[in-house]
């Protein structure tokens, strides 16, 4: 039988419990904000840590339905007024100021021709695209069998001719390109021109012995995170690639995730200045099925670009137009062909409205 007096004890024992809980509570959230607020601070960059002060860039290369960089039998380029047409839609319609561009040939060299013909306020990130100097086949997908020898002797070549381009281009257009960057998602296994580690140090010495902008190399977060620390100490600064929506991520974790990829890097790279010089998300995929849409990105343009702006984080926004020879050619809907702010046919898409909205 329980008594009036074992109650009350009962009752002063349950609220010191309730109270010793809702204390452990009150510490374990502060301590959790304490974190969260540590690794946004140990994110967030100084305002002199963006290239030409600019948080929003955009990639560009401009090829529309029919066009097509040199895939061995010669390249089908867009011509001088489309690119202007273009070059004023990025600029006066959408606001940005800085262009990413992938590599030293004609079409590129016709870009920096229009904006310096035109005095098109705009700079320009310039590539320097490396080819395979490695085979891939066992860790590549799309890389059936072995590259062989003499292809990888002949683009070794080929990468030393791109970049001497690529150094006479940054000193001929210096008022324009405020960057170089040397390879583009060349050090992942996964992909089809992967070349050593150590062969692109030895070309981004080269390359900044010769120009007086700053160099980089771009790829994959989690390469940079787990192998790149020696790179590191070279570059001027780390360029990173996050797409949330090809890990499997939906819309609504989409954001979170890319930070946690920024922290990844962060925590590894001991605080290296960074720059994202690609993210976004398709709007047509049938790789992504209802995760790709519009409104999607739409929502992830905004806050991803709220998040560079708060952080004094370069971002570019991949990419400015669609691109239809991407890909497989027998997959129209294939998610590579859709991740433009317009498509191919320069008809906008939602984010454009927001873009406008904001300026």
């Amino acid at each position: 039988m329980i008594t009036i007096n074992k109650i009350g004890n009962l009752m002063i024992l349950i609220t010191l419990v309730a109270l010793y809980s809702c204390n452990q509570n009150i510490k374990t959230s502060k301590e959790s904000m304490g974190k969260s607020s540590y690794q946004l601070e140990n994110i967030k960059q100084s305002e002199k840590d963006l290239l030409g002060g600019l948080s929003k860039a955009v990639c560009y290369s401009g090829f529309r339905s029919g066009q097509h960089p040199d895939r061995g039998d010669g390249a089908v380029n867009p011509s001088y007024d489309e690119i202007l047409e273009d070059l004023q839609i990025v600029r006066d319609t959408l606001g940005f100021k800085l262009i990413r561009v992938y590599d030293c040939g004609e079409n590129t060299e016709m870009i920096l021709k229009v904006i310096d013909d035109n005095k098109i306020d705009v700079k320009v990130m310039l590539g320097i695209w490396l080819h395979a100097e490695l085979s891939a086949h066992e860790t590549c997908a799309w890389l059936t069998e072995p590259i062989r020898q003499h292809e990888l002797d002949s683009n070794k070549v080929l990468n030393k001719k791109e970049i001497l381009k690529g150094i006479e281009l940054a000193n001929k257009y210096s008022h324009i390109i405020s960057a170089v960057n040397v390879g583009n998602e060349a050090l992942v296994e996964w992909n089809d021109h992967m070349v050593d580690v150590d062969s692109i140090i030895s070309y981004v010495k080269k390359v900044q012995s010769m120009i007086d902008q700053e160099v980089t190399v771009a790829d994959n977060y989690d390469w940079w995170a787990k192998s790149g620390k020696k790179l590191a100490e070279v570059v001027d600064f780390v360029s990173i690639h996050i797409y949330p929506v090809w890990e499997g991520k939906g819309i609504d974790e989409a954001m979170s995730y890319s930070i946690q990829n920024i922290q990844k890097v962060t925590d590894s790279l001991g605080g290296k200045r960074l720059v994202i010089t690609e993210a976004g998300w398709a709007t047509t995929a049938s790789e992504f099925g209802e995760r790709a849409s519009e409104k999607h990105q739409l929502t992830y343009y905004r806050e991803l670009m709220k998040f560079a702006h708060d952080n004094n984080i370069t971002t570019f926004w991949f990419e400015a137009f669609d691109e239809d020879w991407k890909g497989n050619t027998d997959n129209p809907i294939g998610a590579e062909k859709h991740w433009g702010l317009y498509k191919v046919d320069r008809m906008p898409k939602e984010v454009v409205k927001y873009i406008k909205d904001k300026k």
